[in-house]
């Protein structure tokens, strides 16, 4: 049974250059046929997939608390009155620092959300800048500060590292920085440049000034070093927690679970079929309104993609995969399937096999994708 569902907001008052998600400008957009049009399709999409009950619900995008407190209450009741929450559901929204003002957070803590990932990237305003955010580091402090008396608990913070001209003395000041505000739960990446970015076309032109892969691994053992010194357990590659205080959306994914994917360019994965949706909101709104999913295009993957999958998701976590539960869900061992590969692996230091579980070493943390790559195609 599902147990999860991601919301799509696309709308921005900024583009950040990094970014590659599906996102328009919010200026002069349908918001609210927008809003109209997502909840169609979680009536749709329930009733060709229904569920008893949610343990998760993030709203991400885009920047979802962009919209304004009547749009954003709206949403709220959408999501109330039409998804299964419990007592124990995880209910996140996306922020971004300073669009919160103490409506807004009283708005989401009363519709039952829970918790709350600001997407910080770096301390240092310099960067921030050259990336395209519009907060500023004093903008955090006031968030997560205007965030706790409202009474939130449970709050995450993203943090990107090997961003254009930073150095691994800035990173270390930016956790040190991140450390003094107290949360429960950070999420690590290392930037990626992706296609249609404003640093893809730098980058192209030569004007791009990364830190270079020595550093970014320097940084990602500073990330490892920092969080496990200040308490925070690495529960996969790029996230930690205070004990209790893991994503339960975030395991969702590693798990090779299913969740529903509501919104315009979200990604779902029912019934073994991944699917897209339009990303233009006309496209996504005209199959709304005609009474039909807004899919783009699926994937249904074979016995062999989804073994595949659950391989190289499964590694992402810090307890590996579970070589018994493997068996039982696909009535053969991982061992005996991929032995090739894991015996390769072994014998470079990347993954270990021990009693009933394969996990990545520290080594295979650094060079995780080298790993992942090796279970792709294995049984085509």
């Amino acid at each position: 049974m599902v147990k999860a569902v991601y919301l799509h907001i696309p709308f921005c008052e900024h583009i950040c250059h990094y970014c590659d998600f599906n996102k328009v400008f919010l200026k002069g957009q349908p918001v609210d046929e927008y809003l109209t049009a997502m909840e169609r399709e979680i009536e749709i999409t329930l009733e060709r997939y229904p569920t008893d009950v949610l343990d998760s619900i993030f709203v991400g995008g885009g920047t979802p608390t962009s919209l304004n407190e009547k749009q954003l209450a709206r949403l709220c009741e959408i999501i109330r009155r039409n998804l299964p929450i419990h007592s124990g559901t995880e209910f996140t929204f996306e922020a971004n620092p300073g669009d919160l003002s103490e409506e807004k957070f009283r708005i989401l803590f009363d519709a039952g959300v829970n918790r709350l990932s600001f997407g910080v990237q770096t301390f240092n305003n310099d960067l921030l800048k050259k990336i395209g955010r519009t907060h500023r580091a004093e903008d955090v402090f006031k968030s997560v500060e205007l965030a706790k008396k409202t009474g939130f608990k449970n709050i995450s913070l993203d943090l990107i590292y090997s961003l254009p001209g930073q150095t691994l003395e800035d990173f270390k000041e930016t956790l040190k920085t991140s450390f003094t505000l107290d949360v429960v739960h950070y999420s690590g990446y290392s930037l990626i440049i992706e296609p249609k970015t404003v640093f893809y076309n730098l980058m192209k032109k030569g004007q791009l000034p990364l830190p270079g892969e020595d550093i970014e691994a320097s940084m990602y053992g500073t990330l490892m070093e920092e969080m496990e010194k200040h308490g925070y357990r690495q529960y996969e590659i790029s996230n930690f927690s205070k004990p209790g205080y893991e994503s339960n959306h975030n395991i969702t994914y590693w798990n090779n679970d299913e969740y529903y994917g509501i919104g315009a360019g979200a990604h779902s994965y029912l019934a073994g079929v991944r699917r897209s949706n339009y990303g233009p909101l006309k496209k996504y709104m005209d199959h709304i309104n005609r009474g039909v999913l807004p899919t783009m295009d699926e994937n249904i993957l074979t016995k062999e993609e989804r073994m595949e999958e659950e391989m190289f998701l499964g590694l992402r976590k810090k307890e590996g995969i579970l070589v018994s539960h493997f068996q039982e869900k696909f009535a053969i061992s991982p061992v005996e399937l991929f032995q090739n590969e894991l015996i390769d692996l072994q014998e470079k230091g990347l993954v270990l096999h021990d009693n009933d579980r394969i996990v990545l070493t520290k080594k295979g943390l650094f060079l995780g994708n080298e790993v992942f790559q090796s279970f792709i195609g294995v049984n085509a």
